[in-house]
C-alpha cells in the first residue's frame, strides 16, 4: 500500500530525541475530527513480544465495517525500534506497524490502536502517532488507562464517563458490554470522540475489545508463535499496561 504506511525516517538515539519528536509532532493532530461517521472498511493493529522483549510480531487487519469479515492483512515479525520506556512505546513499535501497513492492498478508512492517542502524558500516545504519520483517521483503544482519573460508568453496554487529566478531558472509559469492565477511549487524529465511541461500540457486537484488536492480536501471536518455535524461546504476548506504557 504504497505511501500509506508513511517514513518515520532514522529512529531517535535518546529519550530526549524521542521526547523532543513527541513534542514537534503533537501540533500536528486533528482532535475534532468529526473523521468517518460510516467507515466502509477498519483496520486493526497490534504488536506481541517475546519473553525476553528482543522480538516482536507486528499485525495489521482490515475488516469489512459492516460484517466485521477480515478482508485483507499483513504481519512482520522484527526487532523492537527503541528501548522499554514508558510513554515512549510508539517508537518501539511504529516501524514494525507501518511495515505491515504497507504491505496491505486495502487502504482502511479508520485505524484502531490497541493502545492509546490523546490519553497520554504528553497528549500523542500511538494512535496520534500513527495518525500523524500516515495521514488517516485514527483512534485508540485500551484494555487499562495510562493516565487520568474517572468514575466508574453505568453497568449497562453504551454507557461512558468522562477520562481527565490534568483538568483535560482526554478520552472516554467506556462500556461495551453489560457488567464487564470498561475499555478506554481516545482520539488518535482526524477523529472527535463522540464518533471514535461509536465506532468502537459498533466494532464490539458481541465481546468486551474490538473485533479489529482481536482479530489483529490473533495475528501477530500466531506470527510470533511460529518464529519462537524456530528459535525455541516462548512467547510472552503483549504484557499489561504497567509493562507496556504507551
Amino acid at each position: 500500500m504504497a505511501g500509506v504506511g508513511g517514513d518515520v525516517g532514522a529512529g531517535p538515539g535518546s529519550v530526549a530525541e524521542a521526547v523532543a519528536v513527541q513534542e514537534e509532532l503533537r501540533p500536528l493532530v486533528d482532535l475534532v475530527g468529526p473523521g468517518p461517521s460510516a467507515p466502509a472498511t477498519v483496520a486493526g493493529l497490534d504488536v506481541a513480544y517475546a519473553e525476553g522483549g528482543d522480538l516482536l510480531a507486528a499485525a495489521v487487519t482490515v475488516l469489512d465495517a459492516r460484517t466485521l469479515a477480515v478482508v485483507d492483512s499483513a504481519v512482520g515479525v522484527g526487532r523492537p525500534a527503541f528501548g522499554y520506556v514508558p510513554g515512549l512505546f510508539a517508537f518501539r513499535e511504529l516501524p514494525a506497524l507501518l511495515g505491515a501497513l504497507d504491505r496491505l492492498t486495502v487502504i482502511p478508512d479508520l485505524l484502531v490502536c490497541d493502545g492509546h492517542g490523546l490519553a497520554h502524558p504528553r497528549r500523542f500516545g500511538l494512535a496520534c502517532h500513527l495518525g500523524v504519520v500516515t495521514g488517516l483517521p485514527t483512534i485508540g483503544v485500551g484494555k487499562t488507562p495510562l493516565v487520568g482519573t474517572w468514575e466508574p460508568p453505568a453497568v449497562e453496554r453504551g454507557a461512558w464517563s468522562p477520562l481527565r487529566d490534568g483538568g483535560d478531558v482526554v478520552g472516554r472509559v467506556l462500556r461495551t458490554r453489560d457488567g464487564v469492565k470498561p475499555v478506554f477511549v481516545s482520539v488518535g487524529h482526524r477523529m472527535g470522540l463522540e464518533n471514535a465511541t461509536a465506532q468502537v461500540l459498533a466494532l464490539t457486537p458481541r465481546y468486551r475489545l474490538p473485533e479489529t484488536t482481536r482479530t489483529a492480536d490473533r495475528l501477530c501471536r500466531d506470527a510470533l508463535t511460529e518464529a519462537e518455535r524456530a528459535a525455541g524461546t516462548p512467547v510472552a504476548g503483549r504484557g499489561t499496561a504497567a509493562e507496556r506504557a504507551d
